[in-house]
Formats: C-alpha cells, sequence, structure tokens
C-alpha cells in the first residue's frame, strides 16, 4: 500500500503538492494549517482529517510535508515540547519543503532522528503551478538512504530533482537560487521601466533582452506581468526579502560583501513597509517604472 501522506502547511504550494499526490495515488489522510478554515476546506476536498494538533498529523501520517513560511514556524512545529510533529514519531519521514536558514534544517534532523524519525530537507525552485502540474524542481538534502525512501514520492511531485548533500546543504544551494533571482528581478524592472520613461516599446524591448545577454529566466515568467501591471501572486515580495535575508546572512558569515543582494533586499524591504508585501515579487515594478507608485499596481 502507498504510504500515508500528512500535509503541514497547506496554503498555495502545498495543497497543490497534497493534490497532486492525492491525483497520483497516494491517501492524503491528514493536513494542519495554522489557518484552521483552510485546513477545513482542504481537508474536505481531499478526504483527508482536518487535524486539530501537530501530534495527530504524525499519528495518521507515515510521511509528513511540511510546507510552513519560516524559521519561527519550523522552530515551532519540529519543538521539543508540548504539541509537536516529533511526539510519537519513531519510524516517520518529514519532507521539509520551506525556504529556511540551513542551520535550522540541520537542528530538525538532529531532533528527529534523537526520537528515531527521518528528515529530508526538498527545497522547491518552482511556483504553483508547477506544484499543481508535478513539474517542480527540487534540490533534496539529508542522508542518502533518506532521500532514497523519499525519491518515488518525490518523483510524483516533480519533472527533475537533485541530491546535494547532508543536511543544510540543499538551504544553501536556495538561498543562492532565490538571492540570484530576486537580483534578476529587480534588474529586470529597472531595465524596463528606464526604457518605458525613454519612450521605447516594451514588448520590443523584452524581445530585444530575450536574444540577448539580458535575458533570464526572470524575464520569462516576469517581463510581461511587469509591463502590464499584473502581480498576482505566486511568490511575494515578503518572501522575497525573507530570502534575500536568509542569503545575506551566510554571506556576512563567509566574510563577503553581496552589494547586489544586500540592495535588492532594501527594494523589497520597502515594498512590505508601503504594503506591497503580498504583491507578486515582480511588483517591485511598482518602485521604478514612472507613474505606478503610489498608485495601486493592478490599476491598468
Amino acid at each position: 500500500m502507498p504510504e500515508r501522506i500528512g500535509f503541514v502547511g497547506v496554503g498555495r504550494m502545498g495543497a497543490n503538492m497534497a493534490r497532486r499526490l492525492k491525483e497520483s495515488g497516494y491517501p492524503v489522510v491528514a493536513v494542519y494549517d495554522v489557518r484552521a478554515e483552510t485546513a477545513q476546506a482542504v481537508a474536505q476536498e481531499l478526504g483527508a482529517e482536518a487535524c486539530p494538533t501537530l501530534a495527530r498529523v504524525t499519528e495518521l501520517s507515515d510521511v509528513i510535508f511540511t510546507v510552513v513560511t519560516d524559521d519561527a514556524a519550523m522552530k515551532k512545529i519540529f519543538a521539543n515540547s508540548g504539541d509537536t510533529l516529533l511526539k510519537r514519531s519513531r519510524g516517520k519521514l518529514f519532507v521539509n519543503c520551506a525556504t529556511l536558514t540551513p542551520k535550522v534544517h540541520v537542528k530538525v534532523e538532529a531532533a528527529a532522528k534523537a526520537k528515531g524519525a527521518e528528515v529530508l530537507e526538498a527545497c522547491m525552485a518552482s511556483s504553483i503551478t508547477q506544484a499543481r502540474q508535478g513539474t517542480l524542481y527540487l534540490m533534496c538534502g539529508g542522508e542518502e538512504a533518506v532521500f532514497n525512501r523519499a525519491k518515488p514520492i518525490l518523483e510524483k511531485l516533480s519533472a527533475s530533482m537533485r541530491y546535494v548533500g547532508p543536511a543544510g546543504q540543499a538551504a544553501n544551494v536556495k538561498a543562492l537560487v532565490n538571492m540570484v533571482m530576486n537580483i534578476n528581478t529587480a534588474g529586470l524592472a529597472e531595465g524596463l521601466a528606464l526604457g518605458q520613461a525613454l519612450g521605447l516599446d516594451l514588448a520590443m524591448l523584452r524581445e530585444v533582452f530575450s536574444q540577448t545577454g539580458a535575458n533570464s529566466r526572470v524575464l520569462q515568467t516576469d517581463g510581461e506581468d511587469m509591463q502590464n501591471r499584473e502581480h498576482s501572486c505566486f511568490f511575494s515580495a515578503a518572501h522575497a526579502a525573507k530570502d534575500s535575508g536568509i542569503a545575506l546572512k551566510l554571506g556576512r558569515e563567509q566574510g563577503l560583501n553581496l552589494p547586489l543582494a544586500a540592495a535588492t533586499k532594501k527594494q523589497y524591504d520597502r515594498m512590505i513597509q508601503e504594503g506591497l508585501g503580498e504583491l507578486d515579487k515582480s511588483g517591485i515594478a511598482v518602485l521604478t517604472f514612472k507613474g505606478r507608485h503610489p498608485n495601486k499596481p493592478a490599476a491598468g
């Protein structure tokens, strides 16, 4: 029989991953979210239990996916006391998908191993659509034997995956991916904003960018949205700020100066301060295009 699956965190990413696994034949038996109404809705859709406690998720499940927001949330769900996923967790497998400080992944692995459980970090470099389609790109860290145990399930969620190394290493890679992505996003916004100010046709400019050294994956995903002021959230500015902060902290620990990452984080921090943090990261264009700020970015 397929292993029973639980999810902690069923927002945009977690819910779509759960739907994908359900459609792939895995019994999704337990869901938990800090927003009880969200958990109830997803549980009803999937025929799962909306668990009142974290410990209940562990009780019902063989494999528990966690898709939480930040280090604090992760530390809370893997606490050593109180309501925690670690209660009676011997033999269980935790697959942790959030973008976190690498040290937190290492600490969670150690805490789980002390309880007889296994842990894999499966950092995602894709978005909501890919979660629903099962075409995520996954960077995995932990013990290789644990990766091999999780691999049949992860294959239903991903188009490609890579085992990076011990706990914390996948999180290091993910921090760098998002750091560079965020820098590219900020740079693209500035280039298109200047193009508009110069009276250039932005569709033409994006096509030229795509054929030159200005090309990037961000151009493909965000360029048209920036031009059209379409900032429906797939990856929020608030998450971009958080992830850039993780990379900057890693840089400081290594004695590196990362001025572009620092400048980009300041831009995303500014979005949060001005109430724009829940826009997609492409909404950074609001700060650079003439006439867009402080107007609503979706105003046409």
